[in-house]
């Protein structure tokens, strides 16, 4: 098992777990037949960039980039020097014109990690080119459990929630002591129903310095 910092406590029930057991099953007869996204030693980058103690945003996806060289473990990143998909590129367009931040050059959100945001999945693997194929294998129970762990253990955390999937794990959060933020979801197809213009990254900050907590540094070009 991958070394993930102070998340190695916390996730250890759920890693002794036999529903975990069955998750990890079904990925080695995965992996060995079939073309399966990330990297299997890139599967639990979202928690190894940022740790529990730094954490102050959580960022949902549904599930990873499903073409060649994409999906590295963090939600809507991709590897350097892979074009920016749809829905990133609409997220760097609301970047821009909510704080003004140039468009960056290429769509790896590593630094985002490492300022604190979960890009967390709710599933953390896919088969190429199959959307959604590993829905089913038992991660909306592991990455359920781990929303409700940070809503119960952490404080003034940033909820972000764009598109149906995401929004249905509002349920597990708890709003008295969090600030949700939830939309549509980024891509062409419903954009323009209510992502554009949702300010998401100014309302982080803006939260977050309102509960004595340093702002995230969105520029992904300094």
């Amino acid at each position: 098992m991958i070394d993930l910092g102070d998340w190695n406590e916390r996730l250890a029930p759920l890693f002794a777990d036999e529903r975990y057991k069955k998750i990890r099953q079904f990925l080695i007869e995965e992996y060995k037949n079939h073309v399966v996204y990330p990297d299997m030693y890139d599967l639990y980058n979202c928690f190894r960039y940022t740790p529990f103690e730094k954490l102050r945003v959580v960022l949902l996806g549904q599930d990873p980039y499903h073409n060649v060289g994409q999906a590295h473990g963090l939600c809507f990143s991709v590897q350097d020097g892979v074009p920016n998909p749809p829905s990133l590129e609409n997220i760097f367009k609301e970047l821009q014109t909510d704080i003004g931040c140039p468009r960056p050059k290429n769509g790896n959100l590593t630094k985002w990690a490492n300022e604190g945001v979960l890009l967390m999945n709710t599933s953390l693997t896919v088969r190429e080119h199959q959307a959604n194929s590993h829905s089913k294998c038992g991660w909306a129970w592991f990455t359920d459990s781990v929303i409700k762990l940070i809503s119960e253990q952490k404080e003034h955390v940033v909820f972000i929630l764009w598109g149906g999937n995401a929004r249905s794990k509002k349920t597990l959060i708890d709003s008295r002591k969090h600030y949700i933020i939830e939309c549509v979801h980024p891509s062409p197809l419903s954009a323009y129903n209510g992502f554009f213009g949702s300010k998401p990254f100014s309302k982080t900050n803006e939260y977050l310095v309102s509960n004595g907590l340093p702002p995230i540094d969105w520029d992904l070009t300094k």
